[in-house]
């Protein structure tokens, strides 16, 4: 019985130690089977979010790296454009000076959107590590807690087979 304890205690220590399991426990010191399944749903629902957000991230980095690049191509496009209307005079060039002035101000507006997008980014990177660093606090005070029921367990024991052995003794000693 002692050598099937601390079996599973060595197992759950080394799914620990990994990071492979979380959560309660019970007086005994070994996880529910309901605990087990709520820490792997809750790690792959973590892993499935963490998934899709950079996703979108990747997502949203894609539309405004697209974005800027046609705004670039405009910008030059409707540069070539407004020299070639100068040199032949056109009537039209009081619409081109329009439209260059929208793609600045376009071209304004971009900027400060990349910027928070790298904000963002780095709040979320930020947020991660936090997080990291508080899962892997939780995992080591979980070892730690584990290996003093495991050691309470074998102090439990041995006190247990020391009384026995004195009962054991006085009873023979009796007779």
């Amino acid at each position: 019985m002692t050598t099937q304890k601390q079996q599973s205690g060595e197992t759950m220590h080394s799914l620990l130690q990994s990071g492979q399991v979380s959560g309660s426990f019970s007086f005994s010191g070994s996880l529910s089977k309901e605990d087990e399944e709520m820490s792997k749903s809750a790690l792959s629902t973590f892993r499935a979010k963490e998934e899709e957000i950079e996703k979108k991230k990747m997502e949203v980095k894609e539309r405004v790296q697209a974005q800027l690049g046609r705004i670039e191509e405009e910008t030059k496009r409707l540069a070539t454009i407004r020299e070639e209307l100068e040199a032949l005079c056109d009537p039209m060039k009081k619409e081109i000076t329009v439209i260059r002035k929208k793609v600045d101000t376009v071209n304004k507006e971009l900027k400060p959107l990349g910027q928070t997008c790298q904000k963002k980014e780095r709040e979320y990177k930020e947020a991660l590590d936090a997080f990291n660093e508080k899962n892997k606090e939780k995992v080591q005070l979980i070892t730690k807690l584990m290996e003093l029921v495991e050691e309470s367990e074998k102090l439990r024991f041995k006190k247990l087979d020391e009384l026995s052995k004195s009962i054991d003794t006085e009873s023979k000693q009796e007779h």
